[in-house]
C-alpha cells in the first residue's frame, strides 16, 4: 500500500522554529519527526511515500537524497501553490498516480496507531474513506466524528464549542481512502478534506471511522513538542522508544555536560556545551546551543547554536530561536519567543 504524508503546514505555533526549518523536520530525541512517521508506515508494510511538501520543500528533498527512509521509498510532490488538505491529496495522489486504496498521514502527529487494523476495519466495512479516531479531554481544537455503533460516520463537525461536542472522539488525522474519494476533490484551488470532503461523503453514508487507545499527540505546540520528546524519553511511545536515554535524560555524544549539571528529562544534541551549575528540567537543546554557568531553564526549547547567558533563568514556556543570544542574569517566562533581528 501506497501512503501520502502531508508536510505542507508553515508551523506557525513552533515559529521562532520554524522560520528555517519545517516542523517536521525538528527533532524529536535527536530523529527528524517525519522519520518517526516512515518508522511507522515501515511497521506496518506501508512499501512507498509521497511527501506532500508546500513549506521549505528542500529541506526534504536535501535530507534524504537516497529516496528511502526507514525503508520506505519516498518521493515528493512540491504544490505549486497552497492546496490545503484535500487538494494536496489530490494533488500529490496524481503525481504518485495512486490507483488503489491508499493511507494519509498527518506528519506532526506523533502515534503507535495500529495501521493495519485500521486498514482491515476500511475493507471490513467496504467504505470509501475511514478516519482513525482519538478521545480527548477537550475536542473544541478538533475535528469531532460522532458515528453509528458500527463506526459509520454521522457527522464531521469541525471544532464545536467544548460543551456542545456531540462525541470526545476526535479526527487523528489518519486515514484510508478509495481512489473514488479522488474524484470528489477539484484539481483546482483549495480544497478542505475536514470541511468540504468528509461531510460529502458522511452525507452519502460511504463515511467510516475506527475509535483506538493508541497514543497520539499533535506536536505542533512548543508544550506539545516538549511532551513529545518527554514521552519518547520515558517509553510511552510504543515503537518509538529512545535509545541511550540515562536517568530520564537523553545526550547526543557530541554534547559536553559539566559534571555539576542537573539534568531532569531534558535532550541536549549534538555539539551542546552544559556549563557548570547549570539546572535543565524539561528542556530541548537542539544543535549547537550553548548554557552558560549557572543558568536554568525549565520547559522551554533552546534552538540552535543558541546561547543562554550566564545566571539566566528560564520557566515555561520560553522558545528560543537559533543563534540567539539571552543575555546574563536575564528572567523569563511565559509565551516567550525570542528571535534574531
Amino acid at each position: 500500500m501506497k501512503s501520502i504524508i502531508l508536510v505542507g503546514g508553515v508551523g506557525t505555533r513552533l515559529r521562532p522554529l520554524t522560520y528555517e526549518t519545517p516542523k517536521q523536520m525538528l527533532p524529536l530525541v535527536g530523529v527528524p519527526m517525519i522519520e518517526c512517521v516512515f518508522r511507522t508506515l515501515a511497521e506496518h508494510g506501508i512499501s512507498d511515500a509521497v511527501l506532500s511538501l508546500g513549506y521549505l520543500p528542500d529541506q526534504f528533498i536535501e535530507a534524504y537524497p537516497s529516496g528511502v527512509v526507514a525503508g520506505v521509498n519516498v518521493s515528493y510532490a512540491v504544490e505549486p501553490e497552497p492546496l490545503d488538505t484535500a487538494g494536496a491529496i489530490r494533488f500529490a495522489a496524481d503525481f504518485a498516480g495512486i490507483d488503489e486504496t491508499f493511507l494519509v498521514v498527518n506528519g506532526d502527529v506523533l502515534t503507535d496507531l495500529d495501521i493495519t487494523r485500521l486498514i482491515a476495519f476500511h475493507h471490513h466495512h467496504a467504505a470509501q474513506a475511514t478516519i482513525a479516531l482519538h478521545p480527548v479531554d477537550d475536542p473544541s481544537r478538533f475535528g469531532v466524528v460522532p458515528t453509528t455503533p458500527e463506526g459509520r460516520v454521522i457527522a464531521f463537525v469541525e471544532k464545536p464549542p467544548r460543551d456542545e461536542a456531540p462525541t470526545n472522539l476526535i479526527n487523528a488525522g489518519t486515514y484510508i481512502f478509495e481512489p473514488s474519494v479522488l474524484g470528489r476533490i477539484s484539481a483546482q484551488g483549495r480544497v478542505s478534506v475536514e470541511r468540504e470532503i468528509f461531510p460529502a461523503l458522511a452525507g452519502d453514508g460511504v463515511l467510516f471511522a475506527m475509535s483506538d487507545e493508541a497514543y497520539w499527540l499533535d506536536t505542533g505546540t512548543p508544550q506539545a513538542f516538549l511532551q513529545a520528546n518527554v514521552d519518547l524519553m520515558t517509553g510511552k511511545v510504543g515503537g518509538h522508544g529512545a535509545e541511550g536515554v540515562i536517568d530520564g535524560s537523553w545526550t547526543e555524544p557530541t554534547a559536553s555536560i559539566h559534571r555539576s549539571a542537573i539534568l531532569r528529562n531534558a535532550v541536549v544534541d549534538r555539539d551542546c556545551v552544559v556549563g557548570s551549575d547549570v539546572v535543565l528540567e524539561r528542556v530541548v537543546l537542539l544543535p549547537g546551543a550553548v548554557i552558560e554557568e549557572g543558568a536554568s531553564v525549565r520547559s522551554s526549547i533552546i534552538g540552535p547554536a543558541a546561547t543562554i547567558g550566564r545566571g539566566a533563568n528560564l520557566d515555561a514556556t520560553c522558545v528560543v530561536g537559533g543563534g540567539v543570544q539571552v543575555a546574563a542574569h536575564s528572567l523569563l517566562s511565559g509565551d516567550v519567543r525570542l528571535e534574531r533581528d
